[in-house]
């Protein structure tokens, strides 16, 4: 494990990703439920035992109404920047002090600027399955969407606005941040098709940014982006010239990137679609917090963005319950002779409910063991981020992603082969182009009415349920894992195709 920028601290002499994961947990927990937390620290196998305990987190956070949730929040960040450092190979401090420390790199970055030479796309359309559905059969497609249960009705009513309003698209007046420009869950195509102005960072890989520079500049939309200082920025050259020059390292270099990003014209929306695999996603994940924090502290006009995994828990409006409780109990003829054998012969494993009927809230556990512990905390931060800044008063946007086909996830067997069987229960996976458009115009929807919703603070877990696009995840008869095992084996034949 690289032991300079962003890194986790020593514990015994090295640096552990479990030590890490186990004590932010129990440090979240300790304040609502000491018993919990006490259970997180005595907890050996952290790699498959965590799962127990990312549940308890939630399951703490509906105390007090829902309040408790922020104390587990506040807690868990708190935790995460006492103990993550900034290293060279000379210094090391916290996390929080990277920015006034001389650790990483602060040769200064300067900006290039792409002109889109395209025509604006004015009105909302969605790619779905070879075609782009725009008005009433996107709105035809919202509805089937509800009556599947692949998404909350909350999240279709603000789709439709979005349709209603067009204007709203071209987001003029901010820029929009995507960290993690060349994501293919982040927002960088649709916005710059709508006309809008986006800064781009991501690594400083030239294949990433001939893809980012092609596609802004057949956009109707601006990107900004970050170069070396003396790569002769500007209006941008060719394509290749500009792409050998472009990018920034979040987790090595993390104060030049603050630096930069406060020197640009406002407001800001800072959104955060990085993604890494294994423990440089905690990395990475921290690094995008810490920065979240410094570009907070030094404007005043910026607003946060987020797409927190289905895989994960959430809690669950009654009504997504009582969605479930009806499919379970009106399941296929099939399911309907097969369901007893199969819990009996796995000892009532599988194909268990999701929810006990009646549980308002209910709590869905969708957390999938084979994306890991690190995984889990790289996206529970974000949440985290989410409900400090909402009630610190930040505008935010946090919305909850479908299911996608990304190549992060078909790249792992038993993962695709999960996506390919999960049709059989109700789960839809939807694929990258449909998925990214999609959460794009939430995004558009919760900036454009951030200021006419404003109210009273509301608990975290209605905040997450608002808007959610869980491809069926909370509404399914089934609790998720109980029929991984079985979607895993119906896809397999469709995964190898």
């Amino acid at each position: 494990m690289a032991h300079t920028g962003v890194v986790f601290p020593e514990v015994d002499g090295k640096r552990s990703t479990s030590a890490l994961g186990r004590a932010v947990v129990a440090d979240a927990l300790r304040e609502v439920d000491p018993v919990g937390a006490h259970a997180a620290e005595r907890e050996t196998n952290w790699r498959q035992g965590y799962l127990v305990h990312f549940r308890r987190m939630v399951e703490a956070g509906l105390l007090r109404d829902g309040e408790a949730a922020v104390d587990v929040a506040r807690s868990g960040l708190d935790s995460l920047h006492s103990r993550m450092r900034c290293a060279t190979a000379r210094s090391e401090v916290p996390l929080g002090e990277a920015f006034s420390a001389a650790t990483g790199s602060r040769v200064p970055l300067e900006t290039a600027t792409v002109r889109g030479s395209g025509e604006r796309a004015t009105s909302l359309t969605l790619p779905m399955h070879g075609e782009r559905l725009a008005g009433d059969g996107l709105r035809r497609q919202l509805d089937r969407w509800v009556a599947a249960g692949s998404l909350e009705p909350s999240a279709a009513d603000k789709v439709r606005e979005v349709l209603e309003h067009p204007e709203w698209l071209d987001l003029s007046g901010r820029k929009v941040v995507v960290l993690g420009a060349g994501a293919e869950m982040g927002p960088l195509r649709a916005l710059l098709s709508w006309g809008a102005e986006v800064v781009g960072v991501d690594l400083p890989r030239p294949d990433i940014w001939m893809r980012v520079v092609d596609v802004a500049a057949g956009s109707a939309g601006t990107l900004h982006l970050p170069v070396a200082g003396g790569s002769s920025p500007g209006v941008a050259p060719e394509t290749a010239d500009l792409a050998s020059g472009a990018g920034a390292d979040l987790v090595h270099g993390l104060p030049a990137v603050a630096d930069w990003l406060t020197e640009l014209e406002g407001p800001l929306v800072l959104g955060n679609y990085v993604y890494a695999d294994g423990a440089t996603n905690v990395r990475v994940s921290s690094a995008v917090d810490a920065l979240s924090v410094e570009l907070l502290r030094r404007r005043s006009d910026v607003a946060l963005a987020f797409l927190a995994t289905p895989t994960d828990v959430f809690a669950v409006p009654r009504e997504a319950v009582e969605f479930s409780t009806r499919a379970y109990r009106s399941p296929s003829a099939v399911t309907r002779v097969l369901r007893p054998a199969l819990r009996t012969v796995s000892g009532g494993r599988l194909l268990q409910r999701n929810y006990a009927p009646g549980s308002d809230p209910g709590l869905n556990d969708s957390l999938v063991p084979q994306q890991g512990p690190n995984y889990a905390l790289a996206k529970r931060l974000q949440r985290w981020r989410a409900t400090v800044a909402a009630r610190d008063g930040v505008t935010v946007s946090l919305n909850v992603a479908p299911p996608t086909r990304t190549r992060s996830v078909v790249k792992n067997r038993a993962l695709a082969s999960a996506y390919a069987g999960a049709h059989r229960f109700g789960i839809e996976v939807f694929e990258p182009a449909t998925s990214n458009t999609l959460m794009a115009a939430l995004l558009v929807h919760d900036l454009q009415t951030s200021d006419t919703e404003a109210g009273p603070a509301r608990a975290p877990w209605l905040a997450e349920a608002d808007g959610a696009v869980h491809g069926g995840l909370w509404r399914t008869a089934y609790d998720p894992r109980s029929a991984l095992g079985l979607a895993v084996v119906l896809g397999l034949g469709s995964a190898r195709g």
